[in-house]
């Protein structure tokens, strides 16, 4: 249970500093990155605002199972559309593919470890 607890917190906690860098929504290298992959401006506000709610949903012990839930769907979507936008637009696998993916295994990881510690009451 120990163990679980420290797996759940660090790939939580990865997940959601890697989710501080939707905080420079309106810098030139988001504006770039957005245009580079073809998503609309609005979009990607969007995306990056998503981005910060997840990230206190998920972070903050006292919010209700049901939401955290829904973030963690929420950041599966993201994960898995960045790597298929990045394919999409016929970028390397390596960099770009890869990172999306392990952030998605990171997500999975995290999401087991919550159900292991939160068990559904019966």
């Amino acid at each position: 249970m120990k163990s679980t607890k420290i797996i759940y917190w660090i790939t939580t906690g990865i997940i959601c500093l890697f989710s501080l860098g939707a905080i420079q929504m309106n810098s030139k290298m988001a504006i770039e990155g957005s245009n580079h992959l073809l998503i609309p401006r609005y979009l990607a506000l969007e995306v990056s605002i998503g981005q910060l709610i997840g990230l206190v949903l998920l972070i903050v012990p006292a919010i209700p199972k049901r939401f955290k839930e829904w973030a963690y769907v929420g950041y599966g979507i993201m994960y898995l559309t960045a790597f298929n936008a990045h394919l999409s637009v016929g970028d390397a696998i390596a960099p770009f593919g890869v990172m999306s993916l392990v952030f998605f295994a990171l997500l999975v990881c995290s999401y087991v470890c919550f159900h292991k510690l939160h068990p559904e009451r019966k």
